[in-house]
């Protein structure tokens, strides 16, 4: 009897065992999907109206999430927009070819998507003000995207491909912000029309001597 029971109380403390696991997994899962979700909404948020006119109830509620549960997944909305600086600025890869890149990025389309567009274009000026460590996680995807298009970039050497990297992108930045802030539509379509057209001259220039040396 005493056998039967010791094996029973085994399998009970096997199974509450089980069950606190499997609680635990879902619950570190779920911590996982609910920053997750924090992070895209306050990067969406954050692009579309700035970081002083949006709030941590705003950035809780779009996660559908309750406001008071913010501060288990942050100290701070200051260590929230360092950290949503670093989940969106995210650099074209390694294998975007730089014309086709920057065709997509002077676009249309991406002038009017603000919210889920370019986080430099949208949020560079403003991080001027931030927190040392808003600053850190720009400078970080600013290298990234630096990075990211030297390796495609036109030129002889490592230097000109990273100087025209350099040159190609504050190109872009500076197209978008200027055509988003311009309340003139033509002169708008017109600044990005123009810098698509000089960034491709300019790239076919430097790929044609390239071949030429």
């Amino acid at each position: 009897m005493m056998i039967v029971m010791i094996e029973y109380m085994t399998v009970i403390m096997y199974i509450v065992n089980r069950k606190l696991e499997t609680g635990m997994r879902v619950s570190r899962e779920q911590v996982a999907e609910n920053r997750r979700k924090i992070l895209e909404a306050a990067g969406r948020l954050f692009r579309e109206r700035g970081f002083e006119a949006v709030t941590v109830a705003d950035v809780m509620q779009a996660a559908g999430l309750t406001h008071g549960g913010f501060y288990g997944y942050f100290k701070s909305k200051t260590e929230l927009i360092a950290a949503a600086l670093a989940d969106i600025l995210v650099g074209p890869g390694p294998d975007a070819d730089l014309a086709a890149y920057a065709a997509s990025y002077l676009s249309p389309a991406h002038r009017a998507n603000v919210a889920g567009g370019c986080a430099t274009a949208a949020l560079a000026s403003e991080t001027l003000r931030q927190a040392p460590e808003a600053r850190a996680a720009m400078t970080a995807g600013l290298r990234r995207q630096i990075d990211d298009l030297s390796k495609h970039a036109p030129g002889d050497s490592e230097t000109a491909r990273r100087q025209a990297a350099i040159g190609s992108w504050a190109a872009m930045v500076g197209a978008m912000i200027l055509a988003r802030m311009s309340d003139d539509a033509a002169l708008s379509d017109e600044i990005l029309g123009e810098t698509r057209a000089w960034l491709g001259t300019r790239n076919h220039k430097a790929k044609s001597n390239r071949r030429l040396s």
